[in-house]
């Protein structure tokens, strides 16, 4: 996850005080995500059922049960790993993660651990007496997906009424005092209506907005030919910039997020050059720092029946299951392949990935892609929206 917020405020600070600010710790390769010995964020699809069919679902989920999902009591073993193994941040996902029965239960228990608890949820399921079920459990933050404006989101859901159902859920939400986001992942079908769910999220004062690239699983996969032109990718960041940049000047408690696409750094580099070239060094430092792209690394899965992935959009590669192993063993065993190429430093890329004067900052970008494309994870991203021009290491530029 890129936390342009967090840029943003540093470098509105550096604006007004003639400084550039220490930084706050950073989670990425090359940073830290809290301290020594910190383990990755877990987000964890509890179930696989969803009352949806979304046309870019990395699970494939259908409303129908799934067989042999981890128990309560299997969750609250591995919930006991992770705690012992530092992790930070739970993510509770799905398929719809509020049509398990015990969903409650374990968000409680993890509260109770001392774990940050995230919700991730189609809100379609969340009337009134949700709502209060939601907020009572102390989620520290809920996502909610939108995928456009009504006519736009509905297609994508494939229900009528869907948008109408989560936009009430943000509103029940937010009225309780919960911290709710919009989620919204763009391909060249919905990035019309970006700007107008910008806009949606200051109206409806939602905290958060993550901007998710198309990423090549599940669904996603099945649809990568409909992905966003990189001129609307690059257009769209420049709005988004704008806008958390405004937000950061103004004071306003709005935080941006992208994720999916580690060029969205390099982006916000020359994004900088163009507007405030006196910052590009301590940025590039900042970003450095953060280092890029960290699955395999700071972040992780587990899949409903207990499989671990180096995240979401891996489900086709499997790490072991917690059934056999704890997560901690899992995730510390580099004799994997895979695991052993992501957790290397630098990591072992190829053509312009390898070649790319920018590759310290993103890390060499999003290795599902390649592998989907490609079959070989350590090709070039063919996500990357930058040219061959701004990534060679012979181009001349202010952010070199």
């Amino acid at each position: 996850m890129f936390r342009v917020s967090q840029y943003m405020r540093e470098l509105a600070s550096a604006q007004g005080n003639g400084v550039y600010p220490a930084p706050a710790a950073y989670a990425g390769r090359g940073g830290s995500s809290g301290g020594a010995g910190i383990g990755p964020v877990v987000i964890w699809n509890l179930i696989r059922r969803c009352n949806l069919t979304c046309k870019h679902c990395y699970a494939l989920s259908a409303d129908h049960d799934y067989p042999n999902e981890l128990s309560t009591q299997e969750v609250f073993t591995v919930m006991d790993d992770l705690k012992a193994y530092r992790v930070p941040v739970l993510i509770l996902s799905g398929g719809e993660p509020l049509m398990r029965p015990d969903l409650f239960e374990i968000a409680a228990r993890a509260k109770s651990m001392g774990f940050y608890v995230g919700l991730s949820t189609n809100g379609t399921l969340i009337d009134g007496p949700m709502a209060d079920r939601v907020a009572q459990a102390g989620f520290n933050y809920v996502g909610i997906s939108l995928d456009g404006l009504k006519q736009t989101h509905d297609k994508f859901r494939r229900l009528e009424g869907a948008f109408d159902l989560s936009l009430n859920a943000v509103r029940l939400l937010h009225a309780r005092g919960v911290k709710v986001g919009l989620r919204f992942t763009m391909t060249a079908l919905n990035a019309h209506d970006f700007p107008a769910l910008l806009d949606l999220m200051r109206i409806e004062q939602a905290e958060k907005f993550y901007f998710s690239h198309l990423n090549y699983a599940g669904r996603g996969n099945i649809h990568r030919d409909k992905d966003a032109q990189f001129i609307a990718t690059r257009q769209a960041l420049d709005l988004l910039f704008d806008r958390a940049w405004d937000a950061a000047t103004q004071g306003l408690e709005e935080e941006y997020v992208t994720g999916n696409n580690d060029a969205d750094g390099v982006w916000l580099l020359q994004w900088v050059a163009g507007r405030m070239p006196q910052w590009v060094d301590p940025l590039r430092k900042r970003l450095v720092a953060w280092g890029g792209n960290s699955s395999g690394v700071n972040v992780a899965n587990i899949d409903n029946l207990g499989h671990v992935h180096p995240d979401t959009m891996w489900w086709h590669y499997d790490l072991g299951s917690v059934r056999k192993r704890p997560f901690s063993e899992i995730w510390s065993d580099t004799s994997d392949p895979l695991m052993s190429g992501l957790k290397a430093k630098p990591r072992q890329v190829k053509g312009r990935c390898g070649q790319c004067r920018y590759f310290d900052v993103c890390g060499g970008n999003t290795r599902v892609r390649a592998q989907q494309m490609t079959g070989d994870f350590w090709a070039e991203d063919p996500g990357c929206y930058l040219t061959d021009e701004e990534v060679s290491r012979d181009a001349a530029g202010v952010y070199a």
